[in-house]
Parts: C-alpha cells; sequence; structure tokens
C-alpha cells in the first residue's frame, strides 16, 4: 500500500514550498531521471545536491508539495521517508471527496507510474488552480515530470523544459539534459498513450502505470467530470 494514500496524524509532514527557492533542489528532485554524470548540467555543486538529497531524506521533516488545480483539487508530490527508504508519491486529493486509489506515481515498492501524459501535463502546468501552493508553470512542470512517462513527446515539450531548467537557474546550454529528462523515469519508463473518447480519459499501456483504467473509474459520474476538467483545464 503506498503511504501516500492515507494521511497519518502523526506523520512529520513539512511545507516543502520554500525548497523550491534553493538552486540545487531541482538536481535532487530530478536525480533518478538523469545519470549522475549530468548532474553539473544543473549549474550547481554536486556536493550542495548531495546535502538537499539529505534534506528531502529527513526522516524527521517529510517536505509536501502543493499544485493546487481547478475544482478544489490538488496534486501533492510527497516524499516519505520510512525506515529503510525514502519513496517519492504524486497523487489527486479534494478536500470533500475520498480520493483514495488517485494515486499517479509512486516510486516505493510498489513502483507505480507513469501517472501523466504529455497533453495532461502540458495544460496542468499554465492553469493554476483555487488555493495556495505551486503556481509558477515552470516549477509545476520540473515539480511533475517524474509523473510524466509518454513515448510520443512532441518537441515543444524539449522546449518547455528548457526554458523551465534555465528559469529555475539552470544554464543556457541545457537542451540535452531537458531531453533526458523527458525520457521517463527509470522504474517504469516511457509508455503509449490513449485517449478513450467513450470514458472521457487518457489509457496507458504501461505495465505499472495505474492510468491502465480510467482515473477515478470508481468515482460518481459527478466526480469523474470533475476530476476529468481539473486534468484538462484547458479542454483536453
Amino acid at each position: 500500500m503506498v503511504m501516500a494514500r492515507r494521511w497519518y496524524a502523526s506523520s512529520p509532514v513539512v511545507d516543502g514550498l520554500p525548497l523550491l527557492a534553493e538552486p540545487e533542489f531541482w538536481a535532487a528532485h530530478l536525480v533518478d531521471l538523469y545519470d549522475g554524470a549530468l548532474v553539473e548540467s544543473f549549474g550547481v555543486d554536486p556536493a550542495d545536491v548531495e546535502g538537499m538529497l539529505e534534506r528531502l531524506c529527513d526522516k524527521s521533516a517529510w517536505p509536501m508539495f502543493r499544485i493546487p488545480l481547478t475544482g478544489g483539487h490538488s496534486i501533492l508530490v510527497h516524499y516519505n521517508s520510512g525506515e529503510e527508504y525514502t519513496s517519492t508519491d504524486c497523487f489527486i486529493v479534494h478536500p470533500d471527496w475520498w480520493t483514495d486509489g488517485l494515486v499517479l506515481a509512486s516510486t516505493d515498492e510498489d513502483r507505480i507510474g507513469p501517472g501523466l501524459c504529455w497533453p495532461e501535463l502540458a495544460a496542468l502546468i499554465g492553469a493554476p488552480g483555487d488555493g495556495e501552493g505551486v503556481t509558477d508553470p515552470h516549477a509545476r512542470l520540473l515539480l511533475l515530470l517524474p509523473a510524466l512517462g509518454d513515448t510520443d513527446v512532441p518537441a515543444e515539450a524539449v522546449t518547455l523544459v528548457r526554458r523551465a531548467l534555465i528559469a529555475q537557474g539552470g544554464p543556457d546550454d541545457c537542451e540535452a539534459l531537458a531531453r533526458h529528462l523527458l525520457r521517463g523515469h527509470p522504474m517504469w519508463g516511457a509508455a503509449a498513450w490513449s485517449y478513450d473518447e467513450d470514458e472521457r480519459a487518457w489509457i496507458c499501456a504501461g505495465e505499472h502505470s495505474p492510468r491502465g483504467t480510467p482515473l477515478g473509474d470508481h468515482l460518481p459520474d459527478a466526480q469523474r467530470t470533475a476530476l476529468e476538467h481539473c486534468l484538462t483545464p484547458a479542454g483536453g
């Protein structure tokens, strides 16, 4: 069971938002997506990245990042540091819904992902929703990038990731790094996606993806429709 599917009153969760201002955060957050030899492509000191990784894996403080969506939904990117290892979970919540099962990706032993296709991610980065959290489109893109796994990313994806890296302090010559980051998480890789018109949902062919069936297909129709709109705020 992915830890992020449940809330624990005793969990040492802390707001991760202040970490986004630290240059080494992105190299640490995206570390699983690139070869360690590419760490200097972020324009940061590898030693500083190691220090950030230690902070992200701190058992006494689990950083959580909220990405507000429309209709009261949020995507949470949540670091969970247990006794043996740290996992990163990405899931959707709504304050008035029982949203157990809306996990998009997780690096725990269940290996869940990919959870987003490029059309969804491209729509989400420029459409901040309700409430506080991560609203900067560049930060939203990089924060959600580990959940992406799409074999059909367009050329514009490389441009957008490169711009996001530069906006967050990366060097101008980071196109190769941007391409590398779009290959998909090594735990599940990139997969083919198709849009099911009848279900009004993106379906993923990946072996470990939670999106092999329509997301939220256990929810009432009204909630399913609201979930669809929050993931495709620009109309899909």
